[in-house]
């Protein structure tokens, strides 16, 4: 079963197309957690980078009975320099061993050499002084294709080698994205030349679900133009970030979802792994309770998002 048949199947198994960004900041962990964490490593990038592999754990363990799939900023464990590394790969091993899709989310972009060794740090195989190590990888990796093919074919074979997927950065969320990503290149914008070539990719492989390991990733505030990318990307499955903290909602992503109520898995992350923090749960969820939060907010996104679905008559069957 390809990466991005097993990512429709845990949807399908949790009729819930969330996916929820481990995106741990020191300053958002729960105080119980850091000073557990001094008191056995001390205030240090190592007692840091154990307070947040112990905030993921326990996130894990809550969400794991309606979330089919996770994703991990890179630049969140970085920080925190070979601890960060570590806890990034403990959480990684700890997520696909609950039954997590796991996306690897650090953007990678390169040429050459160098890209081809990202793909192989991110998606393969790293080479020893004699043979491989073969440590279990997150199954998706995000990357950016704005070098142009040099950026991508390395990924895509790496990704293909190892039945990992990938998704490409196609039109992002933020504010200043149409700096760039608007402008256009004989006559198109430059988010509609990337997609058409990412259509092409999907194309030549597939999977068994109409969809394809190579993805895109599609910013959920950027409704305008979500209905062109899935016409112009039939083939292709989205990671939508934006939703809720950025200003996204249920309403503008449906778009993204084909009319069989698939093609698409929507991220939330402080939304989520920090509700306990946000007004509406503060009085209810203090301290020790907030994981507590973090489900509840959970359930609430999935109610959203299903209930979108359903009005645009887009809820999958089985659901």
């Amino acid at each position: 079963m390809l990466i991005v048949d097993k990512l429709i199947s845990r949807i399908d198994e949790k009729s819930c197309p969330i996916v929820v960004g481990l995106d741990p900041l020191i300053e958002g962990i729960p105080e119980h957690i850091k000073n557990q964490a001094i008191a056995e490593h001390g205030n240090t990038l190592q007692g840091a980078a154990e307070a947040l592999f112990q905030f993921n754990r326990e996130l894990l363990e809550i969400l794991n009975p309606i979330i089919p799939a996770v994703k991990l900023q890179m630049a969140c464990y970085e920080l925190y320099g070979q601890w960060g590394i570590e806890v990034f790969n403990r959480t990684v091993i700890l997520a696909k061993s609950m039954g997590f899709v796991v996306i690897d989310d650090s953007k990678r972009n390169d040429i050459g050499s160098s890209a081809s060794l990202y793909a192989v740090g991110h998606l393969g195989n790293t080479p020893l002084i004699e043979g491989v190590d073969n440590s279990i990888k997150a199954d998706f990796l995000t990357i950016n294709p704005f070098l142009g093919n040099d950026s991508i074919t390395p990924f895509v074979e790496q990704a293909t080698l190892n039945n990992k997927g990938l998704f490409i950065l196609v039109r992002t969320s933020n504010p200043s994205a149409k700096q760039y990503q608007t402008a256009t290149i004989g006559g198109l914008p430059l988010y509609e030349v990337i997609a058409g070539d990412v259509q092409s990719l999907a194309k030549e492989h597939p999977g068994e679900n109409r969809y394809s390991s190579i993805g895109a990733v599609v910013g959920a505030t950027c409704d305008e133009e979500v209905n062109t990318l899935r016409e112009l990307m039939p083939n292709v499955f989205f990671l939508m970030p934006g939703y809720g903290a950025q200003g996204g909602t249920a309403d503008q992503v449906v778009t993204a979802f084909q009319n069989d109520g698939y093609g698409a898995i929507v991220n939330s992350s402080r939304g989520i792994i920090f509700a306990y923090r946000q007004p509406m749960f503060k009085e209810d969820y203090p301290g020790r309770k907030w994981k507590q939060a973090s489900l509840l907010a959970a359930n609430l996104m999935r109610d959203d998002l299903l209930r979108s679905l359903k009005q645009a008559g887009k809820l999958p069957k089985n659901w």
